[in-house]
């Protein structure tokens, strides 16, 4: 096992062992490969350099309490993936070949799954890029699929389940009205990154954004959905702009299996006032409970025209912190997989 600090890990790259790539040439995959080269190698001409021919997905594996690996929901990731890929015209690997070169990815860097005990993870990020050299403004014809991995820790600098304040930016979107919000697209995040690194300078540790076509409805954060707790059931937006997470999508699932009830619609910005429980979640977390949001009309200026303050949030909240500790419990081969999630190698 590799010689790391496993409690302190932070959402870092720590270098591997191995990737696995395959590509895409003349109608078909080649066979999956594995390399311990680090640099990509194709042309600066490259679609997914000039016209972002680019997608990605983002899952873990775990180490399980009885000293098993497993990957969890590899076949949503690879369904997601497939949905992106169409979205830019791309051919995306099939589902047993993503699936199986995700396995491949732990299999060849076993060394640097984190020890059960520690809120850590394999975290594997697979990415499906145009690599054609061209000038004309046209889909990708030639493609590269690789699978990458590095262990991790928690995401927010906060720590594991310590609510954050979060900020809304008033004067910008993080993708445009009938865009490409719903899809895991690197070009969905680069618009992002600017406002982001000017809320984390004033204090805040996430940003919601709302709807970009009227800017009153609530879409997602910066870096993952939102979802919420009032009087007893699960909240979360109905918007065509929001990236369906598949934990959100495994906490409604919970959820329900709990006998709380979900709701999938539109929540206007001043409900936020009104919920019990407020977090963000996605791969990287799980969940990160939101304390405090903050709208701003322009994110640049001190100036706060709304505050929403989360009762009791000085803590997860407790439905949050049951659905949190359940899904981490089937990851970790705690608690029964009834909806066979987990892939175990």
């Amino acid at each position: 096992m590799a010689n790391l600090d496993w409690g302190n890990l932070g959402f870092n790259v720590h270098k591997t062992n191995a990737i696995i790539i395959s590509y895409y040439k003349d109608g078909e995959w080649t066979e999956p490969v594995v390399s311990a080269d680090f640099q990509f190698h194709y042309s600066v001409f490259a679609n997914t350099l000039h016209y972002c021919g680019s997608c990605f997905e983002g899952l873990k594996a775990f180490r399980g309490a009885d000293g098993k690996a497993r990957l969890f929901r590899p076949y949503t990731h690879a369904q997601r993936m497939q949905g992106s890929a169409r979205r830019l015209d791309m051919v995306p690997p099939s589902e047993e070949l993503f699936v199986r070169m995700c396995e491949m990815c732990v299999q060849e860097n076993i060394d640097f799954l984190p020890p059960f005990g520690y809120e850590a993870s394999l975290y594997i990020r697979p990415v499906l890029e145009g690599i054609n050299p061209q000038l004309n403004l046209s889909c990708p014809s030639e493609q590269m699929f690789a699978v990458m991995c590095s262990p991790v820790g928690a995401f927010a600098s906060s720590g594991l389940l310590n609510p954050v304040t979060a900020v809304i930016p008033g004067n910008y979107d993080r993708v445009p009205a009938r865009g490409t919000g719903a899809y895991k697209l690197g070009a969905n995040y680069v618009a992002a990154l600017l406002p982001y690194s000017i809320a984390h300078k004033q204090g805040y540790t996430e940003m919601l954004f709302l709807d970009p076509l009227t800017g009153t409805k609530v879409d997602e954060f910066a870096s993952s959905n939102f979802c919420a707790i009032k009087d007893g059931v699960y909240v979360t937006p109905l918007s065509d702009t929001v990236l369906p997470s598949v934990t959100n999508r495994s906490l409604q699932a919970i959820a329900e299996d709990f006998g709380i009830k979900v709701e999938k619609r539109v929540i206007p910005e001043e409900e936020i006032a009104e919920f019990d429980e407020i977090n963000a979640c996605g791969t990287a977390v799980v969940i990160t409970p939101i304390k405090s949001i903050d709208y701003k009309p322009v994110l640049e200026n001190p100036e706060v025209t709304r505050s929403y303050k989360v009762p009791g949030s000085e803590k997860c909240g407790p439905v949050s912190r049951k659905l949190y500790d359940h899904i981490r419990g089937i990851q970790n081969g705690q608690i029964e997989d009834i909806h066979d999630w987990c892939v175990v190698l």
